[in-house]
């Protein structure tokens, strides 16, 4: 299933109540099209540019409609919807899945070569693209997409943008790498081989300060972006008021502190032993 042909799908399910089995079946065969990859929530325009599916969303949230709670049993056992199972992994297909409490919905694409360290969540609608790593209390969100050769450290956090279903999810650039206890929301695009040191928190309100191109980037009603190869560390910056000025208080920043060069890229990377294809 294509996009164009789910566009015309659920435009002749829409009418229908979801408990109709039409509308389940057809979830079903959109639900398996999301896990192979061949639907995204948003993917790259001829323009380089990122574009959302607001059908895709739709989908998505069409499935939480149909579906019933049950018990289900995944190692753990657990109530959700019987439409959003956990998957199950098999040798075929290239992924790493170390034992210790790690789950991913069905319904999310996961590439050959990605790692997923005990324990992480990948939730419906994400996209997690060839050789990543998805390291131990890291999440992706619904809807997040993920680029090749990421390396996602303990504790990150990649939220995900399901609604409003017009909105751009999160993005992340390849070959990027953020730190532990990092955090990306809001639809906040994060560029190719940028580097976001542990710590760092950036969301659509976010205004992240360019020390070495003296720029100052904001969403300003689009997509906050953080360039490509960027180095972001948190700092401080002075909050505004008298009362902030009387006590010295400091709102907390993300700075661009350097681009990533041979160095950093070195401190960076991913050794192909932990990768183990």
């Amino acid at each position: 299933m294509d996009l164009a042909t789910w566009t015309q799908t659920l435009a002749r399910i829409r009418p229908l109540p979801p408990a109709d089995p039409a509308v389940r079946a057809a979830f079903l065969e959109f639900r398996d099209a999301l896990q192979r990859g061949t639907l995204r929530a948003a993917s790259r325009g001829t323009d380089g540019a990122w574009v959302v599916h607001p059908d895709v969303k739709e989908g998505i949230l069409l499935g939480f409609r149909a579906g019933a709670l049950v018990q289900m049993d995944a190692g753990l056992s657990y109530v959700d919807k019987d439409t959003y199972p956990a998957r199950r992994f098999t040798p075929e297909d290239r992924v790493r899945v170390v034992p210790g409490g790690s789950a991913v919905r069905t319904g999310a694409y996961v590439a050959p070569g990605v790692v997923i360290m005990p324990p992480a969540y990948v939730n419906v609608g994400a996209y997690v693209d060839e050789g990543t790593m998805v390291d131990s209390h890291a999440l992706v969100g619904s809807c997040a997409q993920v680029g090749r050769r990421v390396h996602l450290s303990a504790g990150c956090q990649v939220g995900g943008v399901i609604e409003p279903i017009g909105a751009l999810p999160v993005i992340v650039g390849d070959d990027a790498f953020l730190g532990g206890n990092t955090g990306v929301y809001e639809g906040v695009q994060v560029g190719e081989g940028a580097v976001l040191g542990s710590g760092v928190v950036v969301n659509g309100s976010s205004a992240v300060f360019d020390m070495v191109r003296n720029e100052v980037y904001r969403a300003r009603g689009g997509a906050l972006r953080i360039p490509d190869g960027a180095v972001v560390v948190m700092g401080t910056r002075p909050a505004p008021g008298a009362l902030a000025r009387a006590h010295g208080l400091s709102i907390m920043t993300p700075l661009i502190v350097k681009y990533r060069d041979a160095k950093t890229t070195a401190r960076a990377a991913l050794e192909d032993a932990v990768r183990g294809f």
